[in-house]
């Protein structure tokens, strides 16, 4: 797959460039990409000029914030014919000079509309770092100011110890020679 990316925050599309990704305005992407997928958080990321120009059979989601990253009032507007769910959760929206787009989960957040949400291994993982992290703030043993904190990296490595021991998954540990020579140089 030769993947697009597009985006607003330089830092982020450096990011996207440097891991190999080709990054181009939205104006540029639409007319060449295959499949679409939103996942920013803002409104109107597609628009009527991008949809315009999108090729035949391009295929639209949104995996990002409520329903507002398409706009799919302009796509209506734009189809001369919509033929809803000519797959489960995919309505084909036909343009006046015959170009098909297609729109998953009528544009609303498709891991959740068109799947089954995030995976159980992963909500498995994430309530147990919930629940430590809850536990680790009762026991007072620190009392982070008010905002938003990263959790202990001791909590972290608690649960992805019990996540692969439940997956059945050994990893290496550390020698204590290594452990030494680790905190040599770390301080």
């Amino acid at each position: 797959a030769h993947v697009v990316v597009t985006e607003v925050d330089a830092v982020r599309a450096l990011e996207a460039a440097m891991r190999g990704f080709r990054v181009l305005p939205m104006a540029a992407a639409a007319p060449i990409g295959e499949l679409f997928i939103t996942a920013t958080g803002c409104t109107d990321v597609i628009g009527p000029e991008h949809l315009a120009v999108m090729r035949d059979g391009a295929i639209l989601a949104n995996a990002g914030h409520f329903d507002v990253e398409i706009d799919v009032r302009a796509l209506a507007d734009l189809a001369v014919v919509m033929n809803p769910a000519i797959r489960p959760h995919a309505d084909e929206y036909v343009l006046a000079d015959g170009r098909r787009l297609i729109l998953l989960a009528e544009g609303r957040v498709v891991n959740l509309v068109a799947a089954e949400g995030s995976p159980p291994a992963v909500m498995d993982v994430s309530f147990g770092v919930q629940a430590l992290a809850m536990a680790w703030l009762a026991s007072g043993e620190a009392m982070p100011s008010a905002g938003v904190h990263d959790v202990p990296a001791a909590i972290d490595a608690k649960i992805a110890g019990l996540a692969l021991a439940a997956l059945g998954t050994p990893i290496d540990t550390l020698s204590s020679a290594q452990m030494r020579y680790l905190e040599s140089w770390r301080g």
